[in-house]
C-alpha cells in the first residue's frame, strides 16, 4: 500500500505518493502562483479568436491570459463579457490555462472564486487507502475533515527520501533498474525519451532476445516516470538497442505499462523510425517546468533563507538574487506571509545582476 509524503515551505506544498517500487505520483501546490487545475474564477473575454475556435480570457493573478474553446463555452460571447470559469488544464509550455465555462451567473471584476483540490486532496483521491504524513501541524490543520483521520504529523526517516526524490525530479536523466538510463528531452512540439541500456545488457543471451527482454522489463519504470513527472502531449520513446523491425514486439509491454495511468494515455504503436508513439492528456504542468523559472527559483531561495533563520534565530543571512527572482518573490504575497509566520521576520532580499563569469541565479549570504 502506498504512503503519501507531504512537505511544505513558504509559498509551496509538495506531495509524493510512494509504493514499494518508489514514487508514482507527485503534486505541487503554490497559492501565490499561477491558477491551478479545478480553480474556479471570474474571467473576462479579452479577445475572440475565430481562427482558434475560441477566445482569450483575462484572468486574476499572474497566470496571463487563459483560453476558452468555443466547445467549452466561448461561442457567442462578446469581448468584455464576464463569466464564471473552471481551470481544466494548468499553465504549461508557455501557454496560459485552458478553461471551461460554468453556469453560475456572475458579474465583474476578474477574481478568484475558489481554489481547486490541493496536493493532499489530489493524491488522497488517487490513493484512497494510503496513509498521509505531513511535515507540519499547520498543513494538517488546513485539510478537509474527511482526510484528517488518515494524517500523521511528522515524516521521520522518510523526510530525506522525499527530498532526494524531488532532487531527482529536477534532473531529466533518470536511472532505471539494472543500470539502464532514461534521458528526457522536452521540446515545444513533443517530449523525446531515449533509453540507454548501459550495463543492463551484460548477459549471455543472444543480443536480440536480451534487448527485447530488457525493454519489456523497463516499460513499467518508463511509464511510471511519465506519470510521476506529468509528461504529456506527444511522447516519442527510442527503446534501447532493439532493431527497428523488432520493435513492434514491445507493443504489448508498453500498452500494459501505460494502462495503470489514471489519465489513460493512448499508445499508437511504433513510427516508421521505430519510435514508440504515445499521446497523454495535458492536465497538470510537467514537473520540469514547475521546478524551473524565476518563481520556482525564488521559492527555493526563500525556503533556504527560512531554514537558515529557523535554525539560527537572529542570524544575518540574506538572499542575493537576480532582479527577476527577487521580483517573483516580492509578487508572491502568500509566500511572504508564510515566511513571516515561520520566522517572525521579513525576508532580507537583494537584487544582483547576473555575473557572466558564473551561472548566477541566487545565493545565501551571511554577514558575519
Amino acid at each position: 500500500m502506498p504512503v503519501i509524503l507531504v512537505t511544505s515551505r513558504p509559498g509551496e506544498i509538495r506531495g509524493l505518493a510512494i509504493d514499494r517500487y518508489g514514487a508514482v505520483d507527485s503534486a505541487i501546490e503554490r497559492p501565490g502562483g499561477p491558477l491551478g487545475v479545478e480553480d474556479r474564477i471570474v474571467g473576462r473575454i479579452a479577445a475572440r479568436v475565430p481562427a482558434m475556435a475560441g477566445a482569450f480570457v483575462a484572468l486574476p493573478g499572474n497566470s496571463g491570459d487563459g483560453f476558452l474553446p468555443d466547445t467549452a463555452g466561448a461561442r457567442g460571447l462578446s469581448e468584455g463579457t464576464h463569466l464564471a470559469l473552471r481551470v481544466t488544464r494548468g499553465s504549461q509550455g508557455g501557454k496560459g490555462p485552458r478553461l471551461a465555462a460554468l453556469p453560475d451567473d456572475v458579474q465583474g471584476p476578474v477574481r478568484l472564486l475558489a481554489r481547486g483540490p490541493g496536493v493532499v486532496e489530489r493524491l488522497g483521491r488517487l490513493h484512497p487507502e494510503a496513509a498521509i504524513y505531513v511535515d507540519r501541524p499547520a498543513v494538517a490543520g488546513g485539510l478537509p475533515t474527511a482526510l484528517r483521520a488518515r494524517v500523521t504529523v511528522g515524516l521521520g526517516d522518510d523526510g530525506p527520501e522525499a527530498m532526494a526524490i524531488w532532487s531527482a525530479l529536477a534532473d531529466n536523466v533518470v536511472d532505471l533498474p539494472g543500470g539502464a538510463r532514461m534521458t528526457i528531452t522536452p521540446t515545444p512540439a513533443l517530449v523525446a525519451i531515449d533509453i540507454d541500456a548501459g550495463s543492463a545488457t551484460a548477459e549471455r543471451r543472444a543480443k536480440k532476445t536480451a534487448q527485447l527482454a530488457l525493454n519489456r522489463a523497463l516499460a513499467p519504470a518508463i511509464a511510471r516516470q511519465i506519470r510521476l513527472r506529468h509528461l504529456a502531449g506527444a511522447i516519442l520513446i527510442d527503446p534501447a538497442g532493439v532493431g527497428q523491425h523488432s520493435r513492434p514486439q514491445l507493443a504489448a509491454a508498453f500498452a500494459s505499462a501505460l494502462a495503470e495511468d489514471p489519465l489513460h494515455p493512448q499508445f499508437f504503436g511504433f513510427t516508421g523510425l521505430g519510435l514508440a508513439e504515445i499521446q497523454r492528456p495535458r492536465v497538470y504542468p510537467p514537473v520540469h517546468e514547475s521546478l524551473s523559472g524565476p518563481h520556482a527559483e525564488g521559492l527555493e531561495a526563500l525556503a533556504t533563507l527560512s531554514a537558515a533563520w529557523e535554525a539560527q534565530p537572529g542570524s544575518a543571512h540574506s538572499i542575493f538574487a537576480t532582479p527577476q527572482i527577487v521580483g517573483a518573490i516580492e509578487a508572491d504575497t502568500a509566500a511572504l506571509e508564510q515566511f513571516r509566520y515561520r520566522t517572525g521576520r521579513q525576508p532580507s532580499l537583494h537584487a544582483e545582476k547576473p555575473d557572466d563569469r558564473r551561472n548566477f541565479q541566487w545565493r545565501l549570504f551571511t554577514d558575519l
